[in-house]
């Protein structure tokens, strides 16, 4: 099966072993056992690096602490690659002293992602890897389905921006429904006058009948 991390089975076995081991649990949704394992790569990583610069050093904490004695006034790569040592050790530490379940994927895949980083410089400046492994790409794809994508994260990240330009244009140009109430004018009936005034006058010339009969 092809993993993200087949570079440095050629490099360093076990420690290909340990990492491989947290992919799986990432894949099982055990996220708080990946991340106490990509801790304890990170330890065998650094005990590696610093070789025979270790002497009294047991402790992760102390081995991290004179590695970065070591690389201080050093590139920023260095720098960036102790940093993510730190990572490993403070989310694994949390995750193993931890009282409560978090069940935290997103905080496993960063300590992967990390530890993968960490594996590349890890084979070119301690191993005699090749420098255009750094170029490869952390693939979640292959992470969760063991399958290797066809696309590049570039052109995923290019795929994803492209669809949420179309939905803002699509919600922006979207016309919206117009509401027009056009009320008839209620036309009131036109008084008869005419016949009221034919009525009052049939009416008087009657009674002025009535009375000159009678007188």
């Amino acid at each position: 099966m092809v993993t993200n991390f087949d570079f440095l089975k050629r490099n360093d076995k076990e420690l290909y072993k340990i990492i491989n081991d947290a992919e799986e649990l990432y894949r099982s949704e055990f996220f708080e056992q990946c991340m106490t394992q990509t801790r304890r790569f990170g330890e065998v990583v650094c005990k590696n690096v610093l070789g025979s610069r270790r002497t009294t050093e047991i402790t992760f904490d102390a081995m991290l602490a004179t590695l970065k004695d070591c690389t201080l006034g050093s590139s920023e790569e260095a720098k960036e690659f102790v940093e993510d040592l730190y990572f490993l050790k403070k989310h694994g530490n949390e995750a193993t002293h931890s009282i409560t379940v978090k069940q935290d994927g997103m905080e496993a895949l960063e300590c992967l992602q990390r530890a993968f980083e960490i594996a590349l410089n890890y084979c070119v400046y301690s191993c005699n890897e090749d420098k255009r492994i750094l170029k490869l790409q952390y693939d979640i794809d292959l992470l969760v389905t063991g399958k290797k994508s066809r696309k590049k994260l570039s052109d995923k990240y290019i795929e994803e921006k492209e669809k949420t330009a179309k939905k803002s244009a699509a919600k922006a140009t979207k016309p919206k429904p117009q509401y027009c109430s056009v009320k008839s004018k209620s036309q009131k009936p036109k008084k008869p006058y005419f016949w009221y005034f034919v009525g009052a006058a049939s009416a008087v010339s009657a009674f002025l009948l009535i009375l000159m009969a009678v007188i």
